[in-house]
């Protein structure tokens, strides 16, 4: 990534930190390929889409109100640690926090509703972001997330962030760059409506949380025509001082995050989701998430390197559910590690 003196933005490099690393999606897909049995100009070839691949970051923001749980999203779906928002940086500026995992960037913005002043100049730190571009002269912004408080009545701060700067900043691009979550379901009414056991809210708050959702749906659509339908989920970890849950719906958000990100882009994320078997297993059980991650990301390596497989052979399709070709002797490690994204350490910990 090329050098950027950004004064208001602070950068945490996770990567460095990081511990036992397990082998990459990029080195299984490079030792695949040199095991192929495959003429060495095919190889080439698919080592060259490889490096080209390797080399795209992917860059999502996260924007909403104060407590509405940003930075426990992010801890929550990846693996890394996030520190407090505006630690080190001076109270007057608008800093933008930049995290670092690998290919993947996390842009954390600070809370939004404080005040008018620190709000326009939220604003404008979020709105030079939105604008800046990467070397080949794309937004350097790939996907915004806009999380918002479940157990909040009053969204407004969300509603005109999203109205007033988030779709005049993307334009046409807006409905594919912006994923909307509904976060802490878990309290999202008052009461016991929550089931500790199973993890997940009783009938009477998840009707709520449908209609919490298409309530907001709804308002988005009549105020800028864009049908953006919002994820409720709660990410588990809570601010310090908080009760801890279990996530609830984090692999259907992280799904649609997935389907947002362009698909050179979307491997940028295997490496880097967090390996907890708790994070991922409890959901509204419209679809099988899990599954629907995986294919995603299956497809994503046939479609974005192996232009779907045309020197393959034909298999089930059961390894993830990808219909129609995979290279003959060619995804073993790869297909290993996608499979084993959530499955390797559900069953381990069974």
């Amino acid at each position: 990534m090329d050098e950027q003196k950004v004064i208001d933005v602070e950068t945490v490099d996770i990567a460095e930190e990081a511990k036992d690393k397990a082998k990459s999606i990029y080195e299984a897909l490079e030792e695949d390929i040199m095991n192929a049995k495959l003429p060495d100009g095919e190889k080439t070839k698919l080592l060259s889409k490889l490096i080209k691949n390797r080399s795209r970051q992917v860059n999502i923001m996260l924007v909403g109100s104060t407590g509405s749980g940003k930075s426990s999203t992010i801890n929550a779906m990846f693996n890394m640690e996030v520190a407090k928002v505006g630690v080190g940086v001076d109270p007057e500026t608008a800093a933008i926090t930049k995290y670092e995992l690998e290919n993947l960037i996390i842009w954390d913005t600070p809370g939004l509703g404080d005040s008018i002043a620190k709000d326009k100049q939220i604003t404008k730190a979020i709105i030079g972001k939105l604008n800046e571009e990467d070397a080949e002269h794309k937004p350097l912004i790939d996907l915004v997330v806009v999380v918002m408080d479940a157990a909040s009545k009053d969204l407004g701060t969300s509603y005109k962030l999203i109205n007033d700067v988030l779709v005049p900043c993307l334009g046409n691009e807006a409905s594919k760059r912006i994923l909307l979550g509904i976060n802490q379901s878990d309290v999202a009414m008052k009461g016991k409506h929550w089931d500790a056991v199973k993890n997940e809210p009783d009938t009477v708050l998840l009707e709520f949380l449908k209609k919490k959702a298409a309530s907001v749906q709804a308002r988005i659509k009549e105020a800028t025509d864009l049908d953006i339908v919002p994820i409720y989920y709660c990410a588990g970890y809570k601010e310090e001082g908080g009760e801890q849950c279990k996530p609830y719906n984090l692999t259907k958000l992280l799904y649609h995050l997935l389907l947002l990100i362009p698909q050179e882009k979307r491997l940028a994320l295997v490496d880097n989701i967090r390996m907890e078997k708790d994070n991922w297993t409890h959901d509204d059980h419209e679809e099988d998430y899990m599954e629907a991650t995986e294919k995603t990301f299956g497809e994503t390596v046939l479609d974005s390197l192996w232009d779907g497989a045309e020197f393959g052979v034909e298999v089930g399709g059961k390894a993830l559910g990808i219909p129609g070709k995979l290279l003959g002797g060619l995804m073993g490690g790869t297909l290993g590690i996608l499979h084993g994204i959530f499955r390797a350490f559900g069953n381990a910990m069974e």
